[in-house]
């Protein structure tokens, strides 16, 4: 079925998929490390690229190759790269456009692990890093360099959840000659669209919204063109950061509801940021839908909804948001976002532990910040999760 004129949601169930010789419903899974070739010929004919037939799993594999072709067309990019995990998909990115001497300039606030790997291990290899307030353009153009070759954002920001100007970025990448890169992760193709808006290579930790469900860990990333799409594939299968079969048929099976599953976290998302902003006991609160957020008038120009991500600080700092961490039920004290489950933590000691202390400040992540992802429970039960645990403190 050709999907590309179709609905978002018609995309999600269809987009990528083929049919196979038993005319199963569902991509099956081709759990296999090697492929049979027809023929002598056919086989130097799918190492010589003259055949687009499989030739072994790391390079390509029709279960996967479905889910690339899904998020690529979810994305309006050209084609998907799949990998075993967000940081696969961020280090082939990295691999593939930085080189010794080069410079990158990155938003300050990000996963902690994509800003940890510039700093401690690509920086033995000669390559600058600058991590900047991305939210603010100016910063990006005081940052530039000769040697500048990368932008590099993550909008909403981990776990700031400042905005960064997609369009003004590109602009900027263009008159630049630089390649920008967006995380999507927050936002997943279903509120934010970073490719139609001028970016060059789009990325997301696909364990978050697009799975959405908690049960495997993967990346993909997806390109404007056919040049930036073989430099990162190339990347990807040297160093071995494909996706495995089983994954890719699990996230296949999750993205199919991504729309349901993303309305319904932000509705109730809406709800429980209005109840914190009013509460007594909450310092600060940093959600794209309240009108006090800084980026607010871009966030609804940008993106198509306000997503579930939130940040807030409760007065008494750390210690308060460490005993509401401790005494809610309902919310999983854990690590990652985007599933059906509310989750709550505390970057600065958990996601962001190996960031310095001194960055961290920098990049506006403060040991009071809390880092809520709300699901989709009924949401009168996660304000009373919330409400108990506060009226502890």
């Amino acid at each position: 079925m050709k999907t590309k004129n179709k609905g978002f949601n018609t995309k999600l169930i269809h987009a990528g998929a083929f049919e196979d010789e038993f005319g199963s419903a569902t991509i099956p899974i081709y759990q296999t490390s090697t492929f049979k070739f027809k023929s002598a010929q056919h086989g130097a004919d799918c190492f010589s690229g003259k055949s687009d037939g499989y030739i072994y799993t790391r390079i390509g594999n029709p279960t996967i190759r479905a889910f690339e072709q899904n998020i690529a067309e979810l994305e309006n990019g050209f084609d998907g790269i799949a990998t075993s995990s967000g940081m696969g998909a961020i280090s082939s990115v990295y691999m593939a456009l930085l080189s010794a001497g080069s410079h990158i300039i990155s938003s300050d606030a990000v996963y902690g692990p994509a800003r940890g790997v510039l700093e401690q291990d690509f920086s033995r290899f000669n390559v600058e890093a600058s991590f900047v307030n991305t939210s603010n353009t100016e910063n990006i153009l005081a940052a530039l360099k000769p040697n500048t070759s990368v932008l590099y954002i993550e909008t909403p920001a981990n776990p700031t959840m400042e905005i960064t100007d997609i369009v003004a970025c590109a602009k900027i990448a263009k008159e630049n000659n630089l390649v920008l890169v967006v995380d999507n992760t927050f936002c997943s193709p279903y509120l934010q669209k970073p490719l139609d808006m001028g970016a060059d290579i789009v990325l997301h930790s696909i364990t978050k919204f697009i799975n959405g469900h908690a049960d495997i860990v993967g990346g993909v990333i997806v390109t404007k063109d056919s040049v930036l799409y073989k430099k990162i594939r190339h990347s990807m299968v040297y160093m071995g950061c494909n996706m495995d079969p089983t994954q890719a048929f699990m996230v296949l099976r999750g993205v199919r509801t991504l729309a349901l599953r993303i309305e319904r976290a932000q509705e109730n998302a809406m709800k429980i940021a209005n109840f914190l902003q009013s509460h007594p006991k909450v310092n600060w609160i940093k959600y794209p839908g309240l009108t006090t957020h800084p980026q607010y008038e871009l966030a609804k120009t940008q993106m198509k909804g306000f997503g579930s991500m939130m940040s807030f600080g409760l007065k008494g700092g750390y210690d308060a948001g460490k005993k509401l961490m401790d005494n809610v039920h309902l919310a999983l004290l854990a690590v990652s976002l985007g599933g059906v489950e509310t989750l709550i933590q505390h970057p600065a000691s958990m996601t962001h532990a190996g960031v310095s202390k001194e960055n961290k400040l920098a990049a506006g992540i403060t040991d009071d910040l809390i880092r809520f992802s709300v699901g989709i429970e009924d949401v009168e039960d996660i304000i009373e999760d919330l409400k108990q645990g506060l009226s502890i403190i």
